[in-house]
């Protein structure tokens, strides 16, 4: 059972999926800090200092506290949307490193390119012989 486990732990797609986790979390900070201290800070000056979160009405005896609701959905928009800002800019120049590249490969003639093939799958050969 430790032998199993120790293999199920050193697979690659457990240890890309740990780091996944790491990096995830750290960009949460960083998301966090923005909308915190940069994006609310900016919407409470154009909303005039609202501060939803104390929001409330009362049911009988009940307090009904439904501003921390709405701050955490107001919250959850402001992150959505930087998120989607940040991937959209991130795959337009993924993007454009394609685009480039493409052009790069159709600026080099069909030949050059046949020959480089042949070079690297002889390379391949001559590593795979020297092992046998």
């Amino acid at each position: 059972m430790l032998k199993e486990f120790r293999e199920f732990i050193t697979k690659g797609n457990v240890l890309d999926l740990a780091i996944a986790v790491v990096m995830g979390a750290a960009f949460g900070k960083i998301v966090s800090s923005l909308v915190n201290n940069i994006i609310t800070p900016l919407i409470g000056i154009l909303l005039g200092g609202v501060n939803f979160a104390s929001l409330s009405f009362t049911v009988g005896k009940a307090v009904v506290q439904y501003g921390e609701f709405v701050q955490a959905v107001i919250d959850f928009l402001i992150i959505s949307f930087a998120i989607f800002m940040f991937m959209k800019i991130a795959n337009s120049l993924i993007r454009k490193k394609q685009a480039n590249e493409e052009e790069v490969l159709e600026a080099v003639p069909a030949s050059e390119q046949y020959l480089k093939e042949i070079r690297d799958l002889l390379q391949k050969n001559a590593r795979q012989d020297e092992t046998s």
